[in-house]
Formats: C-alpha cells, sequence, structure tokens
C-alpha cells in the first residue's frame, strides 16, 4: 500500500530584503497578484526604514519554493503614539496578501507573535485579508479611497471631468503655467518646498526628506514628480507611484498661491496625461477621511468613493491607538501647529512625522 501523499504546508519567515533572492521572489510574487498595492514592493518597505529610520520586518509564506503570501510590516516608535506594528509602515493600504484564506490566517498568526516578542502593543493591518477572531477591531467607517479607469486621450479625459471641475482645469490652463516632470535634485526640491507648506496648513507634521528621496531613489522608473511652476516659482507638486497599470500621486501639495492659479487643477489633469503617456490604464486618487474637504473634491473630479477596511489588534487589551488628526483630542495640536512658522514646522515636523506608521 502507497503512503499518503503528504500537502505541504506553508512556512512563515521574516524575509531578509537585502538578500538579492528573497528581494526578487517577493517582488515577483507582488508584482503578479492582482491585489497589489506599491506598499508591497520591496522597496517600500526598504525605503521607509532608511528615510524614517523605523524597522522593517516583511514576512512571507513559502510553500514548495514558492512565495504564496506576504505581509510587510514596519515597527514604529513614537514618544507621542507609543510604539506600534503596521501594515503598511507610512502607506495607505499594504495589508496580508495571499491567494489562500489559511495563508494569511498564518500570516496573520506570525504577526501577532512577532508584535508581542517586539513588545509593540498594537498590531495595525491596512487593507488586505481581514482577520477572523473577535479580538480584532475593524474599521470600514473611518477612509474610503478613489479609483477609476483614465479616459483615451487627453481630450477624453477632460470630458470625463464634470462640469464645474472642469471649468477650474479649464481656467488653469489659462493661466500661464508650465507642468515639468522628473526625480532630480531640481524636481525634488520644488515639491518639498510646495509639500511643506501645504502639510503645516493643514495642521500635520511634515515627513523628513530623506524619506522622499529614499522612494524616489528605491522606486526608481516608478516614481516622479509633477511640479507646476508658475513665472519660474513651483506653486503646486506632487509624487507619484505607478504600479500594476495605475498611477497614485501619493505627497502632493501646493503653496498659498496655488489655489488663485488653479494649479492643483492642472497638477491632476496632467498627472492623468502623464501617466496615461507611460501606459497607465487607471487613476488612484488616494484615500481620504469620510466627511473631509479632500474627500469632496475627489468627488468633484468624478470618481466615485469605496470603503476601505483596516483592522487594529491590541496585544494588550487596552484601545488601538488613534493616530487620526481629526480626533478632537489633537484639536488644539493641530491649530497650534497651523500658526508655526514654516522653517520651524520644518524642523520639528519630521521628528515627529517619522513616528507616525
Amino acid at each position: 500500500m502507497n503512503a499518503p501523499m503528504q500537502l505541504s504546508i506553508p512556512q512563515v519567515r521574516v524575509a531578509n530584503l537585502n538578500l538579492a533572492t528573497d528581494a526578487r521572489m517577493v517582488e515577483a510574487f507582488v508584482r503578479a497578484h492582482p491585489a497589489s498595492t506599491p506598499f508591497h514592493l520591496p522597496a517600500w518597505s526598504v525605503a521607509t526604514e532608511k528615510g524614517c529610520g523605523q524597522k522593517a520586518h516583511y514576512l512571507m509564506a513559502e510553500s514548495r519554493g514558492e512565495v504564496v503570501g506576504v505581509l510587510p510590516l514596519t515597527e514604529t516608535r513614537s514618544l507621542l503614539f507609543g510604539r506600534a506594528l503596521v501594515s503598511a509602515g507610512f502607506a495607505v493600504g499594504g495589508g496580508v496578501l495571499a491567494y489562500d484564506d489559511a495563508v494569511a490566517a498564518l500570516l496573520i498568526e506570525r504577526a501577532m507573535a512577532l508584535a508581542t516578542s517586539l513588545k509593540c502593543p498594537t498590531l495595525e493591518l491596512k487593507g488586505g485579508a481581514r482577520p477572523a477572531s473577535s479580538s480584532w477591531h475593524h474599521d470600514t467607517e473611518t477612509y474610503i479611497g478613489f479609483t477609476r479607469p483614465l479616459a483615451a486621450d487627453d481630450g477624453a479625459e477632460l470630458l470625463a471631468i464634470p462640469r464645474k471641475q472642469r471649468a477650474e482645469v479649464r481656467k488653469s490652463l489659462e493661466n500661464g503655467l508650465t507642468i515639468e516632470v522628473g526625480s532630480g535634485p531640481r524636481d525634488r526640491a520644488a515639491h518639498y518646498a510646495t509639500y511643506t507648506a501645504s502639510v503645516r496648513n493643514l495642521g500635520t507634521p511634515v515627513f523628513p526628506r530623506t524619506l522622499f528621496n529614499a522612494v524616489l531613489d528605491g522606486f526608481g522608473n516608478d516614481a516622479d514628480i509633477l511640479t507646476i511652476r508658475h513665472n519660474g516659482t513651483p506653486v503646486a507638486s506632487v509624487l507619484s507611484l505607478y504600479h500594476n497599470g495605475a498611477v497614485m500621486p501619493y505627497w502632493g501639495g501646493g503653496t498659498a498661491a496655488a489655489r488663485g492659479l488653479r494649479a492643483n487643477e492642472l497638477m491632476y489633469y496632467a498627472l492623468m496625461n502623464h501617466a496615461r503617456a507611460r501606459g497607465c490604464t487607471d487613476f488612484d486618487f488616494g484615500r481620504s477621511k469620510v466627511g473631509t474637504g479632500a474627500a469632496a473634491y475627489k468627488k468633484n473630479w468624478g470618481f466615485e468613493p469605496q470603503s476601505l477596511s483596516y483592522a487594529k489588534h491590541s496585544l494588550d487589551g487596552s484601545p488601538p491607538r488613534s493616530i487620526n488628526p481629526l480626533d478632537p483630542k489633537y484639536a488644539l495640536q493641530v491649530r497650534l501647529w497651523q500658526k508655526l512658522p514654516l522653517p520651524i514646522a520644518n524642523l520639528m515636523g519630521p521628528m515627529i512625522a517619522r513616528g507616525l506608521g
């Protein structure tokens, strides 16, 4: 009688992303998976660790020498917000990525054990497979995402924008603005100047410049900066990621002059056309909090919101941490931050933001 065939049980381990074989295996799996995001790529974990100094722990499940699931994790440490193990750090997505529920469960189990060993009281998953245990806090009401297909050409793209917003884009085309795309020193300087001004005005601390540089360096041709200038001065700029046929404007902002010049309107319209020319088929406008002006702005462009699912697990039974700037307990800090001189905000901001995760 023949012995029964033994099923291969996936094994979960921490990948060594500095090892070329591990990095290649993980990247091949991520790029082939239809639900993957740029935040699942090894380049994201490496860049955020380098740019913010927070340790990356990348879990990979293997079966018969093949990767069958991944979970990028960032060990974040902050004096203000405490410790947490986050998937994925500094991202809006990047949770468990697997084809099989059993593999997903193994990855989550290993992540919980890792959080315990690292003394991180909170484990946070941004999207991906949802943990089945009732001990997890699921949030499907705070954040929404916005994605739609790109049109066939520049003219069709303009017509795809609802009438009122289309009128704003047309006005932007008459304001003598110029468009530049690249990732060199000039582009990076323009982006950081406009982005820091924008987030200070919103009352939130800016990420360190090293993070943007590390992402641009790590992603290579899969990331760039589009900048709008007026009389040579940058007034709006966005750093975008490209992944599996979609463009995601990830870090963007404008100066005080941008509103009157409608520079943001030209920026996003130009990015749609630029992304199509690169071969993209979809525009991922990213996430926004429900009920905010940012969410309303994206709806004005003709994007329909989709609920995003996040999950948090408190290992010690305490309430999960909250780093939402709309939380009433942060209202005073936000107002004070908005009043800071920009040089001071740029000096202090990175020290705070690198612990947000």
